[in-house]
């Protein structure tokens, strides 16, 4: 009789907390129907804010000189042609590792073979080929720019395709640009705020651009080899400095 007694009292207090669970679960349920039920029917809360746009530009002297130098070979037939060009290519290399000219600074970024043509009574006939080759070279030391160009033209190379400047780690240079645009930018929202009779509270929002502006690359057409068998003095190669541009976009919120 005491154990059956006991057993009731178990399961009276069983079901007590079961009771306390399932108020306290509704109770929350009716609590979040309630705020949802608020926030229907209503905008979400935006804030005030200007956006305004700012640049930075730090002027620096490029750091590296990319030349592409190239030599074309015309011969009757295409071994003999290859041969007269890959020696002079080969001698052109060789003269540049002389300069100090890291054999890992240099590319061949060419190499192309293809028929000459000669048009007689309409009719298109093979009068031999031509071998072009292309070098990419870095040249860390500006002051060979002109030595490497007047080199190359001595021992055969008939191209200069281009010679361009750029800074070799520009993430220091970006960084201040980056920090000038920011304050540009601050500048003109602090003066756009008292203009409008508010007043900016913080960032919360951010975008950037990092616009290259390279000096012009050098052109120069195509050299008779005959002009450039004897030594010429090397001509001045002027560097200048290169702009390193960034432009942000920051947003601030207002009151």
């Amino acid at each position: 009789m005491l154990v059956e007694m006991k057993d009731k009292s178990m399961l009276s207090g069983a079901w007590t907390g079961v009771a306390i669970v399932l108020v306290v679960f509704l109770g929350v349920q009716a609590w979040k129907a309630t705020l949802e039920a608020r926030e229907v029917g209503h905008a979400p809360t935006v804030r005030d804010t200007i956006s305004m746009t700012g640049e930075g530009k730090i002027s620096a002297k490029p750091t590296l000189a990319e030349v592409n130098l190239g030599l074309l070979s015309e011969g009757r037939d295409i071994p003999a042609t290859q041969e007269d060009n890959s020696k002079k290519v080969n001698a052109i290399i060789a003269a540049l590792k002389g300069l100090g000219i890291a054999e890992a600074d240099m590319q061949t970024s060419n190499y192309s073979i293809s028929p000459r043509y000669e048009y007689t009574d309409g009719r298109q006939n093979i009068i031999g080929y031509s071998v072009s080759q292309n070098l990419a070279i870095k040249v860390r030391n500006l002051s060979q720019v002109g030595a490497v160009v007047s080199k190359a033209g001595e021992l055969g190379s008939n191209q200069v395709n281009g010679i361009s400047f750029t800074i070799d780690e520009p993430s220091a240079i970006q960084q201040e640009a980056r920090k000038e645009a920011i304050a540009d930018a601050e500048k003109k929202a602090r003066e756009l705020a008292n203009a409008l009779g508010v007043s900016l509270v913080r960032v919360v929002g951010f975008s950037e651009s990092t616009p290259g502006s390279p000096v012009p690359p050098m052109y120069f057409s195509r050299l008779d080899a005959s002009a450039v068998a004897a030594p010429v003095p090397a001509p001045e190669i002027q560097a200048g400095e290169l702009d390193v541009v960034a432009n942000v976009t920051v947003e601030y919120e207002i009151r």
